[in-house]
């Protein structure tokens, strides 16, 4: 960014903003916004990375790969090597996903970028139908330790959802309690995923009262004239 000029930079920053703001909650906005700013500073590469989340976002993952690759280029980074494999899994080739999973650039990654190269490689796994390898694949001293991290949460949740894949309901159960436990902040469906196992059904409260406010005109008695409105 510091390579443009200063009011150009604002602008592409305001809608790098917009980008990171909207992504989650409208992901067809952020994409506008990373259009904007792709129009705007093709040559940057904090632009091309949020041109390639917003297009990843919106399950536009030719476009989405295309955009990573042009980032790494420009920097000479491996952060961006996970969600690249799993752009290939998007285009529906979880072959070449698995072939970047045994790359050399893996053991450049940190270690979340090594836990997520990890999920992906299980998730190629399991688009190829091989469950027992995707199990396998998420065994590790990561998915072992009892420390919390930003990824423990989605790491236990994959290691239950393949186990539950395989018809291990007992063992899934379990994987599940423990992503519970990780997952602070809700980044997982695991709790729905737990209580379904054990059967438990939710109610949602607003519509048994209106189930009961129905019921109750409908036995309510007529009062005196009403009969006779139209």
């Amino acid at each position: 960014m510091q390579s443009l000029p200063k009011t150009l930079a604002e602008d592409v920053a305001k809608n790098l903003v917009m980008v990171a703001r909207l992504i989650d909650e409208d992901p067809e906005g952020a994409y506008g916004y990373s259009k904007v700013a792709l129009r705007l500073a093709s040559r940057v590469a904090a632009v091309r990375e949020a041109a390639g989340f917003a297009a990843y976002a919106n399950q536009k993952y030719g476009e989405a790969l295309a955009e990573f690759r042009a980032a790494r280029r420009m920097t000479g980074n491996t952060e961006l090597w996970p969600v690249m494999a799993d752009c290939e899994r998007g285009l529906g080739r979880p072959e070449k996903a698995l072939d970047m999973a045994g790359a050399p650039e893996v053991h450049k990654l940190d270690k979340a970028g090594q836990v997520e190269m990890r999920l992906v490689a299980a998730g190629a796994r399991r688009d190829m139908g091989q469950l027992d390898a995707a199990i396998v694949t998420l065994q590790s001293p990561e998915l072992a330790s009892n420390a919390v991290q930003p990824w423990t949460a989605r790491l236990r949740y994959a290691y239950a959802d393949a186990l539950l894949a395989a018809g291990r309901q007992g063992e899934a159960r379990e994987w599940f309690a423990k992503a519970v436990e990780a997952d602070k902040d809700g980044s997982t469906d695991a709790s729905d995923r737990l209580a379904e196992l054990d059967g438990v059904e939710f109610v949602d409260a607003l519509d048994e009262n209106e189930d009961e406010d129905v019921s109750g005109e409908e036995q309510a008695p007529a009062g005196p004239g009403e009969g006779d409105k139209e």
